[in-house]
């Protein structure tokens, strides 16, 4: 269990972000709030903890228009992506959805959606995961193409791969339709925003 943490509490207007990997059947997707004021580092953080992604890939925010943002990285020459540091969520949500991709070689696509906007409660620590549905993929899967394989391996104890599979994630099942909501708010609590 994560060790708990002082959350922000807030009075800012929240944002009720609906966030769906694209691409995944059934679809897995996280409902989570968080204040108005977000950054994309921040937001990158949130999202990490919502699907549980380890952090260890690289990742960038794509606005509508095409403009992109993430971390710089010295290893990559990378001129057309704008820091995220300092970049708030609602400057570059000129449309309804934002993209974020984690991991460019699984290259897991997410679609942001603003479902809302709430008046702020000073009572509420955010951020918070107020719903969602799905397991998140195993890291290093093969994208979506390679998570749609590696369930139907895992759900066959007869799949040539299975055995392999089971023991790559450490357990014997995966259930595809799984979400513990009370994990994914535990990781959030861990950040201070």
């Amino acid at each position: 269990m994560a060790t708990k943490t002082t959350r922000k509490r807030t009075a800012t207007t929240i944002l009720q972000l609906r966030i769906e990997l694209r691409g995944t059947k059934p679809k897995i997707w996280r409902r989570v709030l968080v204040p108005q004021t977000i950054t994309l580092r921040k937001l990158h953080s949130v999202i990490r903890a919502a699907f549980g992604w380890s952090g260890g890939h690289l990742h960038e925010f794509i606005a509508g228009d095409g403009e992109r943002f993430g971390s710089p990285d010295p290893m990559y020459d990378d001129a057309e992506a704008v820091s995220s540091d300092n970049v708030r969520l609602t400057t570059v949500l000129r449309s309804s959805t934002l993209s974020y991709v984690y991991d460019f070689g699984d290259y897991w696509d997410h679609r942001i959606t603003v479902d809302k906007t709430l008046a702020g409660d000073p009572l509420l620590e955010l951020p918070f995961c107020v719903g969602g549905a799905g397991a998140t993929p195993p890291e290093d899967c093969g994208g979506v193409s390679g998570y749609e394989d590696f369930v139907r391996a895992m759900a066959d104890p007869d799949h040539p791969e299975h055995a392999h599979l089971a023991e790559w994630i450490g357990a014997d099942t995966w259930d595809p339709a799984a979400l513990d909501s009370i994990e994914v708010n535990d990781r959030l609590a861990l950040i201070k925003l």
